[in-house]
């Protein structure tokens, strides 16, 4: 080996393997197959399949294609409890039956919890997507915060009292 390979091979075996910690049940089927991921950074691809189809001419549904992209987000955000906020979305090529899709996503700014992610979709030299997400980093799992507290929990769907004048 030459000292360039020896060095090429120290950064190689120096770079942390990042593992994902969110989304762990997600099916990649319909939401894209994770290929590359890094601190900040994923690599995804959506193969197109019949069950996303919406007419008859192969053009696929653009809530799959939304998914995928939500998806990369939150894998580039790579936190347990990450959730989408808000997104602002462009859908600027149609995607049809058996395109692949690839997608990358980069986490673009941190403040505090939250973070914003930037995500491009390709099919081929195509940019079909472009995405901005806004996501919160919570502390406890999104379907276990206590949102309500017991007075507003005991009211929920009962009719209020008053009558009409």
């Amino acid at each position: 080996m030459t000292s360039r390979e020896i060095d090429e091979f120290e950064l190689e075996e120096k770079k942390e393997e990042v593992i994902l910690g969110t989304h762990n049940m997600i099916n990649q089927d319909l939401n894209g197959e994770l290929l590359v991921i890094e601190h900040g950074y994923v690599e995804v691809r959506l193969r197109t399949t019949p069950e996303m189809v919406a007419d008859k001419l192969g053009l696929i549904h653009g809530g799959f294609i939304f998914s995928a992209a939500d998806y990369s987000a939150m894998a580039a955000v790579n936190e347990k409890n990450v959730v989408l906020v808000a997104s602002e979305c462009q859908f600027l090529s149609p995607v049809k039956l058996h395109d692949e899709v690839n997608f990358i996503a980069r986490v673009r700014h941190k403040e505090g919890r939250k973070r914003n992610v930037n995500v491009v979709g390709h099919v081929h030299d195509i940019k079909v997507f472009e995405g901005e997400f806004k996501t919160v980093i919570l502390d406890k799992h999104v379907l276990r915060l206590k949102l309500l507290d017991e007075k507003d929990e005991a009211n929920i769907g009962t009719k209020s009292n008053k009558k009409d004048s």
